[in-house]
């Protein structure tokens, strides 16, 4: 992907990252580090060359905690990337792992967010036909994610981490109701690792806002929060925005300080960048 093909769409700074497919947990530690190291060195220096037009995201070897917190400093440290992006699940890991929490530790330390994609769906069985995998699994993995890192105590453990979950955090703001009401009927099998009821952490973590919807987009900012959705395109994918704010802009009862935000602004925020750094 080009600068030329990014301005095209009306987009003046782009935040990349690898496809979900090129994650590679499955695979032997080392070699999944040295896919990552290349895809890593090659995205930094797309962004050295672009600097005021594109913004990287790293990826790591999760499967092995030790070297992805290596390679986790070596983006911040050494690439400069404000964040990276990690799978929804890793192999049989759940995001309330305790094998995770020296990255979550690390990701605290160097202030480098967090941005989970849904990855590895189910894609046999019933869930074969219609695309289910993209249309219903996606937004499953993306929920397991949010409501593992929730009941498993990973906001409670490390509370300065900054998460962004994709594709609107999946069904988890339309089902945060059902999800607080059992934690609160069944907390023999829901609150076992953290006490704190889901809904609490409405405002903790960001979403984007890629749900191709208008009154779902209401409903997403009126529950995770107005400064705590990001524009997400999902570009270069069938799936994604095609004309990236589209849907934002079309927003007739969002003044223009909201769009902004949706648009810039929380983004900016989650990044822990600047606009003075792209003018």
């Amino acid at each position: 992907m080009g600068a030329a093909g990014s301005s095209l769409q009306g987009v003046t700074v782009q935040v990349l990252s690898t496809v979900p497919v090129m994650f590679s947990y499955w695979a032997k530690p080392q070699d999944t580090l040295d896919l990552a190291q290349i895809l890593n060195n090659d995205l930094a220096a797309t962004v050295k060359k672009y600097p005021k037009r594109f913004i990287g995201l790293g990826t790591l070897p999760l499967q092995a905690p030790d070297l992805a917190v290596k390679e986790m400093h070596r983006c911040v440290k050494e690439l400069g990337f404000p964040g990276v992006q990690i799978g929804s699940h890793v192999n049989e890991w759940d995001l309330n792992a305790p094998e995770l929490y020296d990255i979550y530790a690390a990701a605290e330390k160097l202030n480098c967010c967090l941005f989970v994609h849904p990855w590895d769906m189910q894609i046999d069985g019933r869930m074969s036909k219609y695309w289910f995998p993209w249309l219903i699994g996606m937004p499953t993995e993306t929920t397991m994610a949010i409501c593992s890192m929730i009941m498993g105590g990973i906001f409670e453990k490390f509370p300065r981490l900054k998460v962004c979950f994709a594709h609107g955090g999946g069904a988890f703001p339309y089902t945060v109701g059902r999800i607080s009401h059992g934690f609160n009927v069944r907390p023999d099998l829901c609150a076992m690792d953290n006490k704190v009821d889901p809904r609490k952490y409405l405002g903790s973590f960001y979403t984007d806002s890629l749900v191709h919807d208008r009154g779902a987009l209401r409903l997403l900012t009126n529950v995770v929060g107005e400064d705590k959705v990001i524009l997400g395109t999902d570009y270069p994918f069938p799936l994604g925005e095609l004309e990236p704010g589209k849907l934002i802009d079309s927003m007739d009862d969002f003044d223009h300080k909201l769009k902004d935000k949706l648009k810039a602004g929380n983004a900016l925020e989650f990044l822990g960048l600047s606009r003075k750094q792209f003018e």
